[in-house]
């Protein structure tokens, strides 16, 4: 037995197989290999087109991309700019403020005292005023009291020196009843 019939049936398969693949190949090449080598044409210049197209891409997105990035970067430096102009002002202003209230209190302060000194500048004025004005009433009324007491005593005495006395008023007393009794004789009378 030769060796290709000392092979199975299954072994002998593959070989007819890759045979025929090859018997395949030429075949499928003389139907359509001008087709396909057509195709492969256009494939590689396709592929030569995407590869083109894909680099112009890339290089058009790289520069789209620098450009958005330093545009990006100059915005960022604007708006970090403009962040720190508005920081700067903003403390100047706070700054500012903070030493414009403390001014304000310190003014305020100084007018509070002022306020204080007068009121008790006022309170002692005031004071003085009224001890003054209890001093003068006190006077005057010791005066008027003193006059009174004088004008009292001018009357008490008035009254005194004109009042009858109480033994010569008795004695008039006891003529008129005598006298009214027909009891009283005059003496030199009795003639």
């Amino acid at each position: 037995m030769s060796p290709a019939e000392q092979k199975g049936p299954a072994e002998q398969q593959p070989q007819v197989l890759r045979g025929g693949a090859g018997n395949v190949d030429k075949i499928r090449d003389i139907l359509f290999g001008s087709q396909m080598r057509d195709y492969e044409s256009r494939f590689a210049r396709l592929e030569e087109t995407l590869i083109k197209e894909t680099l112009e891409i890339r290089e058009t997105n790289k520069r789209r991309f620098d450009q958005l990035e330093s545009y990006i970067r100059r915005e960022f430096e604007t708006v970090q700019a403009r962040l720190k102009a508005e920081r700067d002002e903003r403390s100047d202003s706070a700054s500012q403020q903070s030493r414009e209230l403390k001014e304000l209190g310190d003014s305020l302060s100084r007018r509070i005292r002022d306020l204080d000194d007068r009121e008790i500048n006022g309170e002692r004025a005031l004071r003085s005023d009224l001890l003054q004005q209890a001093r003068d009433l006190t006077d005057e009324i010791r005066a008027r009291h003193d006059e009174m007491a004088g004008m009292l005593d001018k009357r008490v005495n008035e009254l005194r020196d004109g009042k009858t006395d109480r033994a010569a008023l008795a004695t008039l007393f006891s003529e008129v009843a005598l006298r009214l009794s027909d009891q009283f004789q005059i003496p030199g009378a009795e003639e």
